[in-house]
């Protein structure tokens, strides 16, 4: 499932964010959320 934007962009209605997760924690997020098939990974906490 997935929405559109104001913009015409398409976005997935499930995934994953990282936010305030310490560095290992969203690591060890990802790769599971990766291995489980997540369509959008949203890793905010990677831009300190």
């Amino acid at each position: 499932m997935e929405f559109t934007r104001n913009n015409g962009v398409r976005m997935p209605a499930v995934g994953i964010g990282t936010f305030l997760m310490r560095p290992e924690q969203a690591e060890q997020a990802v790769c599971t959320a990766l291995e489980m098939g997540y369509p959008m990974i949203d890793t905010d906490n990677a831009y300190k």
